[in-house]
């Protein structure tokens, strides 16, 4: 697991060539504040090549975040991960590692028949409950959660997993009602409790797409305050003096803004974003799609790119991603070791202060 020392040694080894807030904090790890998605590509043998050299090239060059999911390539991109941080001259104790679970996964390719294998793997076998799926595909129950951690663990070859996200859990939403959803995390939230008593994660947290940006009377919004609610009352009926809770995973870039820019949340004064929440609530936040999957890499607005820093559109991409408040690390997802690398070194630069963030969407 990431540790303390190790990740402040890995932010020693780049002195002063990174910018002052590069890199951040989550808990007493110090994180780079861009990270690697692994999401793209497809599930082949070349994509796995070329994924293991990124991940290799970034760990490198200066990210030592990484994240990745079961379902990821059909578990491909796990399994590629943990095979080219246990390959790297970096410690595997300086790597903050972070994955998730929620959608069933395939097992290296899409079969032919995705529902009878789904039955075949998944319900006959126990591992999830035909009723706790959505579209027959998702499941946040904590039986499968579990399972899933299980599979993620071996999948990555590590002892233990620095941050699970329970994978978008507003995916249930199309087949039940709030009430029950929140329920189904506070008790798959015991489980993962659980699981940090047993040293197998360190933190867990909620990665998402719709839920947190969204008007609370949209069909897949979820009430932030609500799930820190149960993620408390999940660690107080495990018996942890506190949640374990630690983190958000939300969409955001230069042309997918809702979660600065939309006033989703109840907070104690009134509506506002869910960055601002989070922030204030303690949590750290993580960005997906932090370059639009290239959309920004093709063009930026000229009266947003003018205030960034960065010598390439990726860079000030990313820029605009980790200046938002409250973010602790941009992820951009690439199979290119020279994308990570430039992704990387965006972090040579200082990204906008927040009067200066502020004024963009002025």
């Amino acid at each position: 697991m990431a540790t303390a020392d190790a990740t402040f040694q890995y932010k020693q080894r780049f002195g002063d060539a990174t910018a002052r807030t590069y890199f951040r904090r989550v808990g007493d790890c110090a994180v780079s504040s861009v990270g690697l998605g692994t999401y793209l590509g497809a599930p082949t043998a070349a994509v796995d090549d070329a994924l293991y050299e990124t991940v290799r090239a970034g760990l490198t060059a200066g990210v030592n975040v990484i994240d990745t999911a079961v379902n990821y390539r059909h578990q491909r991109s796990e399994r590629v991960v943990g095979r080219a941080i246990r390959d790297s001259e970096i410690p595997r104790d300086a790597v903050f590692l972070a994955t998730k679970g929620g959608f069933v996964p395939f097992d290296g390719a899409q079969p032919d028949a995705p529902g009878e294998y789904v039955r075949r793997e998944f319900v006959d076998r126990g591992v999830v409950d035909a009723d706790d799926l959505a579209a027959g595909s998702h499941s946040i129950a904590p039986g499968y959660i579990d399972a899933m951690v299980d599979r993620s663990l071996s999948n990555l070859g590590v002892d233990t997993i620095d941050l699970y996200y329970v994978h978008n859990p507003e995916t249930q939403l199309d087949e039940r009602p709030a009430s029950a959803v929140y329920d189904h995390l506070e008790a798959t939230f015991e489980r993962l409790e659980q699981r940090v008593a047993a040293g197998d994660i360190t933190h867990y947290g909620v990665a998402t797409w719709e839920a947190f940006r969204v008007p609370a009377d949209h069909d897949h919004y979820l009430d932030l305050g609500e799930i820190i609610s149960r993620a408390r009352a999940a660690a107080k009926t495990v018996g942890n003096t506190a949640t374990h809770l630690r983190a958000i995973q939300v969409p955001f870039n230069v042309y997918m803004a809702d979660a600065f820019t939309v006033a989703a949340q109840e907070g104690p004064d009134g509506p506002q974003s869910v960055l601002w929440y989070a922030h204030e609530a303690g949590l750290n936040v993580f960005t997906s799609a932090s370059l639009g999957q290239g959309e920004v890499v093709s063009g930026i607005p000229s009266a947003v790119d003018t205030q960034l820093a960065g010598e390439t559109p990726a860079q000030r991409g990313v820029n605009f991603a980790r200046s938002a408040p409250g973010v602790t690390s941009a992820l951009a997802g690439t199979t290119d070791a020279d994308h990570v690398t430039e992704n990387a070194d965006a972090g040579t630069f200082e990204p906008l202060g927040a009067n200066a963030f502020d004024a963009i969407f002025e």
